[in-house]
């Protein structure tokens, strides 16, 4: 990854978190979070990865919002970063944190199952 696309990335992720939190009026959207952005080597596209605090349910109808919004959320881009081009936006929804407590919750499973073992003996 060159410079250029992590400065880009950087700028895309600020960016795109202060308009979805103050200029994106949409009830509907509930509490979003962009946990990550990837630009592609061209600049044509951006990956925008956002998780959600709540429910899948809520977690779909908010992808659904995002994606019907992005053609505003782009023009919005385009008034405020200096760039020749502002990348296409596809956003995409971020499970690595409900991984990450997965994988949490197993492994205080397992300590909690040693510690048992360890006082029988």
């Amino acid at each position: 990854m060159t410079l250029k696309q992590e400065r880009m990335d950087q700028i895309l992720l600020k960016e795109i978190s202060k308009i979805l939190q103050f200029e994106l009026k949409n009830p509907k959207l509930g509490f979003v979070t962009v946990t990550d952005v990837q630009c592609t080597r061209d600049m044509s596209q951006a990956k925008v990865f956002v998780s959600f605090l709540g429910k899948q349910e809520r977690n779909d109808a908010g992808m659904k919002i995002l994606r019907s919004s992005k053609g505003f959320i782009r023009s919005t881009l385009a008034k405020k970063v200096k760039a020749r081009k502002i990348p296409d936006l596809i956003f995409v929804q971020d499970t690595s944190l409900e991984k990450g407590r997965r994988i949490e919750n197993i492994l205080s499973g397992i300590e909690i199952k040693d510690t048992d073992n360890e006082e029988q003996e």
